[in-house]
């Protein structure tokens, strides 16, 4: 399976951005899918998870009521609204499927940068 995260770029804090993550294969469907996010220097946290139909999710604590995480298995792609941005949220977004509820299973796409300015 291939990922391929897109969408990021550079935006002021308080602005939006919609992040895009389309998978190759026919696995997509079947798997519950996460969002991880990797600052300079830090360790790559898992933010946001998806259940293979959509209607659980989980997010992080310092991205609870800001981000949503979304997904459309007919287009084998999942989405990720970041909404209120923060300095803090600058970082390479990544997409991955999740063996355990929590565990990247696949491997990683190039990862798409987010740049949040003051």
């Amino acid at each position: 399976v291939q990922l391929v995260e897109s969408g990021g770029g550079l935006v002021q804090a308080g602005g939006s951005l919609r992040l895009s993550c389309a998978a190759s294969g026919s696995t997509f469907s079947i798997s519950p899918m996460g969002w991880f996010r990797q600052a300079p220097g830090k360790q790559r946290d898992l933010i946001a998870r998806i259940t293979v139909g959509g209607g659980t999710t989980y997010y992080a604590d310092s991205v609870k009521g800001r981000f949503a995480i979304s997904r459309d298995n007919a287009k084998n792609t999942m989405y990720l609204q970041m909404n209120s941005l923060k300095l803090e949220d600058t970082a390479v977004y990544y997409c991955n499927a999740l063996r355990n509820w929590g565990t990247p299973s696949w491997h990683w796409g190039q990862g798409t940068q987010v740049t949040v300015s003051a």
